[in-house]
């Protein structure tokens, strides 16, 4: 694995923490965690710009939209109670297929 695949991994495990800094904000009205998120927001993007130097842009936003999401719905089941049906964590399954599938098939390893 490439340099530009582990900060991408990074890039979107920011993505995670920013998106659970959301609720934490409770919309942009508490202080500390509002800068944190924003931070977090900040070096996201920034690792995302970093790694597509190296990755095609189509392939990488992709992974980094699906770590986000991923994370983001296995933190809201385990944080904040929300449903984990067979249902979700069947298509969480796939989510993560098709992550490992982009890297696979993007022509750079």
């Amino acid at each position: 694995m490439t340099s530009s695949w582990i900060i991408l991994i990074f890039a979107g495990l920011l993505e995670v923490a920013w998106t659970l800094g959301l609720k934490y904000t409770q919309g942009f009205t508490r202080p500390i965690p509002s800068v944190l998120t924003a931070a977090a927001i900040v070096a996201s993007m920034g690792l995302l710009g970093i790694a597509v130097k190296q990755l095609p842009i189509g392939t990488a936003y992709a992974v980094w939209v699906c770590i986000g999401a991923f994370g983001a719905a296995v933190a809201g089941m385990v944080l904040f109670h929300e449903p984990a049906t067979p249902a979700r964590l069947f298509f969480l399954g796939l989510m993560i297929v098709a992550i490992v599938g982009l890297k696979f098939t993007s022509g750079t390893h």
